[in-house]
């Protein structure tokens, strides 16, 4: 494995960015096709299916933007809090689908805004130990302004990312970050800056992703 890795803030902004932007490509895109079937067709079913796409894609993108805004953004100024209930709101409509289910334990409070920031952010990382879907359940560890977190995400065929690891430490196996890997990578510098760090267990069909 390489050395650590550390990125200046234009390349940390760059990558975040067009993270955003991968994240908001397909809704966004949908939104466009939805539009471009209602100029050009007559037929009042195909104009119906345009329209649920159109609104379909149209949540999707909103709830990828408000999710993103507290995951990645600076929401709010510095020592800002963010309340937990607004947290689980967002977290909700950016995962939960046809084939996630979220289940969220947290009592409502205001926390510092980078222990939110990093909740996000694992949940990011424990859905992508599920790729064929299943349930993400977040429980507290502790209590107060010092909260960690325990995600445990259950599914057929879960597994570990291999990259994951080794990317959260800061020390990618390429020796490089992408914007492809710059989500577990930023989600160990929140984990840094909170004083904690990320451990990853697999237990059978479940990956449990808690901070130590």
């Amino acid at each position: 494995m390489s050395g650590p890795v550390t990125l200046d803030s234009l390349d940390l902004a760059a990558l975040l960015c067009s993270r955003i932007c991968h994240d908001l490509i397909s809704p966004t895109g949908a939104i466009v096709n939805g539009l471009e079937v209602l100029e050009e067709s007559n037929d009042a079913e195909t104009k119906t299916f345009a329209m649920d796409l159109i609104k379909k894609s149209a949540r999707t993108a909103s709830a990828r933007l408000q999710f993103c805004r507290i995951a990645f953004g600076a929401a709010g100024s510095v020592g800002a809090q963010v309340d937990t209930g607004d947290a689980e709101n967002m977290a909700r409509g950016f995962i939960e689908d046809d084939k996630v289910k979220l289940t969220w334990t947290l009592q409502r409070a205001l926390l510092p805004k980078n222990r939110v920031k990093l909740l996000l952010n694992l949940l990011v990382i424990a859905g992508g130990a599920i790729p064929r879907g299943g349930v993400l359940t977040v429980e507290p560890v502790g209590t107060g302004d010092e909260i960690g977190f325990r995600i445990t995400a259950t599914g057929v065929n879960a597994r570990i990312p291999q990259a994951v690891p080794g990317l959260l430490e800061g020390q990618p196996e390429s020796g490089t970050v992408d914007a492809h890997a710059i989500q577990p990578f930023y989600t160990g510098l929140l984990a840094k800056a909170c004083g904690v760090t990320v451990g990853l267990t697999l237990e059978g069909d479940t990956v449990i992703v808690a901070t130590q």
